[in-house]
């Protein structure tokens, strides 16, 4: 972790899960904290609790499926005098149902949040990053490895984080600045829950050998950082999963993806 020494790090959905451990990970060694999220109180506590000597933070309220709230944030940004040297694409949002029963606003929020805002802020952050040499973490998923019936939404939007990520370090090769996809599979955070629709019980709860810690999922994507890597699934078992999922033909896959449908 000594490589991110004197760091200025902005952490997009910073409040809870891996956006707060990403934080707690680099506090001890960052110049400057960043973080943004919508959840004024829940920024406030972890501020406090990271608090040391010689570590800046930075909070912003900021609903980032916000347009207008997104540019003014990046705005703010602009009119201060750090310029980040890694940037942390975390915020996300995500649907489970199938998609004829979804609630368009819920949807668009996370096309907003998934797409749009992360897309923005790399744009906007891409010079200083260039001149500061720095990093690109965009948190995406092994969902994007696959289409996922019942995710379907979620899944495209992170296929388009995991597909960004690599077009986009392909672009900046020589640069200097480092892109990394952090593709995590299950792991027991609030996003779930927030995913969930209210009275959906279908899903079924992942296998819990597959299940990582949001600290190794963190601890994991900043080493791949530090290395230089494209992409990386955390978990031993969960990355030879995916390879082994990622042979099987399309047509094979098809004939599993049906979920059971509910009689109406």
């Amino acid at each position: 972790m000594k490589t991110f020494a004197d760091s200025v790090v902005l952490i997009t959905g910073a409040s809870s899960g891996f956006g707060a451990e990403f934080a707690r990970q680099l506090a001890p060694v960052a110049k400057t904290l960043i973080l943004a999220a919508r959840r004024t109180e829940r920024l406030e506590s972890l501020r406090d609790e990271l608090a040391r000597p010689g570590l800046t933070i930075q909070l912003y309220t900021v609903d980032l499926a916000d347009a207008a709230a997104t540019a003014a944030f990046l705005q703010e940004l602009a009119r201060g005098d750090q310029r980040v040297t890694l940037l942390i694409n975390n915020a996300g949002l995500g649907d489970h149902g199938l998609f004829e029963d979804c609630d368009w606003p819920k949807v668009e929020q996370m096309l907003l949040v998934n797409v749009v805002a992360l897309t923005r802020l790399t744009r906007a952050l891409l010079p200083e990053l260039m001149a500061a040499r720095g990093a690109v973490l965009n948190v995406s998923s092994v969902a994007s490895l696959l289409p996922l019936p019942t995710l379907g939404v979620y899944a495209a939007t992170k296929a388009y984080v995991t597909s960004f990520s690599e077009a986009l370090r392909a672009e900046l090769r020589g640069t200097g600045v480092s892109v990394t996809a952090l593709c995590p599979g299950p792991v027991t955070t609030e996003f779930f829950d927030v995913a969930q629709r209210a009275g959906n019980t279908d899903a079924a709860p992942a296998p819990a050998i597959l299940k990582v810690s949001a600290q190794l999922v963190v601890a994991t994507a900043l080493k791949a950082v530090l290395h230089d890597r494209a992409r990386v699934i955390p978990g031993w078992l969960t990355s030879v999963a995916m390879t082994l999922a990622s042979c099987v033909p399309m047509f094979l896959m098809r004939l599993g993806m049906s979920p059971p449908r509910k009689k109406k």
